[in-house]
């Protein structure tokens, strides 16, 4: 009777733990992807779990090359992703929506000489193809109008990501195309410039500027973007001085695009967890609050309803 009663209590047990097992899953949400939309993120996992504490997040940080691929994979349920979704991608399944926007900015060691000029210079599309792509430009006094004897050490990504992708499709390539010594990650390409007076990089704005102060990062300064071509910095091209000031000129469209662009999350297919599904729902409603504060550009409603009706659709 015993040995009766001690398997009933071992089976009551193992569905008990599978259905718990089960719940738990569902429950929860794993992201994985672009180091530009890590930060946002981890900020709505925060604010969307006093709303709901019963949802669990896994978010890992690893560029968008890996949120991409985790997503379609199926080993994460969303990607986050910071470029143009390609015609590749879309041919192997993937779904995405919307969710805010950044910019990519070229950087430059705060340290170096050259620095007060190119802020008054600022430096062409033309020019920063010669930098990143053509290899033309090895010193800055090559370039007309800097007499700077500065040799140039250039910096980019080695991992697969959304902001080295975003930077050479505004130089008419990709990223395989772009030369320098390649560096993992966003924070990391920003450390390499810090380190090396002479270096320069590019990075999403969210690791140029610091969040809460507006001010720029120690160590590390902007290259302004001479968009009018015209050889120097006009007012209208000059508002990298806080993070408010960049941020305001990408939303008015001052900032080219690319780099400047809209940050996703995407997935295999819609997504058919309701976990998922609710909180990508409250991510381009409620969630849109958080933005601004967060260091990102919020979409406008226009957008947003788009965003919507996909996800109801």
């Amino acid at each position: 009777m015993k040995s009766i009663e001690s398997t009933l209590i071992l089976v009551i047990l193992v569905l008990f733990t599978a259905c718990t097992s089960t719940k738990n899953k569902e429950q929860t949400i794993s992201l994985s992807g672009a180091f530009a939309l890590y930060p946002l993120v981890v900020k709505w996992s925060e604010e969307y779990q006093k709303e709901h504490p019963d949802v669990r997040f896994n978010i890992s940080a690893g560029g968008a090359g890996k949120g991409m691929a985790d997503a379609l994979s199926g080993t994460v349920d969303l990607g986050m992703f910071s470029r143009e979704i390609s015609q590749t991608e879309i041919d192997k399944g993937v779904w995405w929506i919307a969710v805010t926007k950044d910019a990519v900015i070229p950087t430059i060691n705060a340290a170096n000489p050259v620095v007060e000029t190119l802020k008054k210079r600022g430096i062409t599309r033309e020019e920063f193809k010669r930098l990143y792509i053509k290899d033309n430009y090895t010193n800055w006094n090559q370039i007309g109008g800097i007499s700077m004897d500065q040799p140039i050490n250039v910096f980019t990504r080695s991992d697969a990501c959304g902001a080295a992708g975003t930077w050479a499709a505004y130089l008419g390539s990709k990223q395989e195309d772009l030369k320098g010594v390649g560096v993992f990650g966003d924070p990391g390409l920003a450390d390499a410039v810090v380190k090396d007076e002479k270096g320069i990089g590019f990075n999403n704005t969210i690791y140029l500027y610091d969040v809460k102060s507006g001010n720029k990062n120690p160590g590390i300064e902007v290259i302004p973007i001479d968009v009018n071509e015209n050889g120097q910095l006009d007012a209208d091209e000059d508002f990298y001085q806080t993070f408010g000031q960049v941020l305001s000129a990408i939303a008015a469209g001052k900032y080219p695009s690319p780099p400047a662009r809209e940050l996703y999350l995407v997935a295999k297919g819609k997504p058919g967890k309701q976990a998922t599904l609710d909180f990508l729902k409250w991510v381009v409603s409620q969630g849109q609050q958080f933005v601004s504060d967060a260091g990102y550009v919020p979409l406008n409603e226009t957008k947003l309803k788009e965003q919507s009706t996909k996800l109801n659709d």
